[in-house]
């Protein structure tokens, strides 16, 4: 007996369901995502005989793995997942595998206003490569990135200054998602885009370099340049710091408060007050590059400060989002830097690391 299937897809873990010709619910599982997932996935629509699986996009990997298996996939757009909803449902809430259940039951009555997804052939899927391409020499195709090691990937990120997640999570991420299936021609497309993009961005990297060492050689010779130095953990660190160099400026009478800085650099809320209701909110006027630089040297020292760590974590644990916390965290930081500014003073973790005892204010 044939079945119907839907995937609601999320970042870590998909959710199955597959429903038989009465929309009665056969099964209901997880789905890793990644490589281990999809090869669990498919032997297991074969077993339950699914003729149609719904998912709400109609291309990646995983769609080209199932198309690949022989599985009709059926896009569905969210649009239309939105309108059936409130058709199952008498309450507002929704449950977990609710969006699975509603998918598998398009997929079940309405193929009459779906569509499934007829895959291209290679010299068509080669060219919507080559004509979507609008670096990494080494490194120019999945196959050539999955053979690098811990240690050669950490050395390829440091000579490019990449500062995003650490080797080793980048390798996992390299080798986890799943593995796509093309034609000898797609294959090679992408990678000659790359390689082609990687020869026409050398000249900007050079440049890039250039300003950069103009940049090192500015902030060496400024007098405050040794403070923000001091901020930073990879001594290579040198755009973030000129910037705070730059906005905060050299006059100290600018700013006879810490609360000055914090507003300034859009770190601190704005109080709105109406009647007896009185409301913190996001602050718009700032100077907006400040408030990035801020924020980078606040996002990075979560990741090897303790204090900052503490209070970053403190914030999402009593319900505020990241870009919150984070500003949160940048107060703590701007009353430090405020206080080694006047002093002209550099960082030292040991004197000035308890960020926690400077938030005396939590928002």
């Amino acid at each position: 007996m044939e079945t119907t299937a839907g995937i609601d897809l999320a970042s870590e873990e998909h959710r199955l369901v597959v429903v038989d010709h009465a929309g009665r619910q056969l099964e209901q599982r997880r789905i890793k995502q990644g490589e281990l997932g999809v090869q669990a996935l498919v032997p297991r629509l074969r077993d339950l005989q699914v003729a149609q699986l719904a998912i709400e996009r109609p291309n990646g990997l995983v769609v080209d793995r199932l198309l690949e298996a022989g599985i009709s996939v059926v896009p569905v757009h969210p649009n239309q997942l939105a309108a059936v909803r409130d058709r199952h449902r008498s309450g507002g809430g929704k449950s977990e595998g609710f969006d699975g259940y509603m998918l598998a039951e398009l997929a079940r009555t309405d193929m009459h206003r779906l569509r499934a997804i007829r895959p291209d052939g290679d010299h068509t899927r080669t060219r919507l490569a080559l004509t979507r391409a609008r670096g990494l020499e080494r490194y120019p195709s999945p196959d050539n990135a999955r053979s690098l090691s811990d240690k050669r990937l950490a050395a390829f990120v440091a000579r490019h200054r990449y500062s995003g997640h650490r080797p080793e999570e980048l390798l996992t991420r390299l080798r986890e998602p799943p593995t796509g299936r093309t034609g000898e021609l797609e294959h090679e497309a992408p990678r000659q885009i790359v390689l082609g993009l990687a020869a026409a961005l050398k000249p900007i990297v050079e440049q890039i370099k250039l300003l950069s060492s103009q940049i090192r050689g500015a902030l060496d010779s400024h007098p405050d340049g040794h403070i923000f130095r001091s901020l930073f953990r990879d001594p290579k660190s040198v755009v973030t710091d000129a910037a705070l160099v730059a906005e905060i400026g050299d006059q100290r009478d600018r700013y006879d408060s810490h609360d000055r800085p914090e507003a300034r650099a859009g770190q601190s809320p704005v109080t709105i007050e109406s009647g007896k209701n009185k409301v913190a909110s996001f602050r718009w006027a700032c100077n907006k590059t400040l408030r990035d630089a801020v924020c980078v040297l606040t996002d990075s020292s979560r990741h090897h400060n303790p204090s900052a760590e503490k209070i970053y974590a403190d914030a999402i644990a009593r319900g505020r989002d990241h870009p919150n916390a984070i500003r949160i965290l940048g107060r703590a930081w701007l009353r430090i830097v405020w206080r080694l500014w006047h002093d002209r003073t550099p960082y030292d973790a040991q004197r000035h690391g308890n960020l926690s005892g400077l938030l005396t204010t939590q928002g």
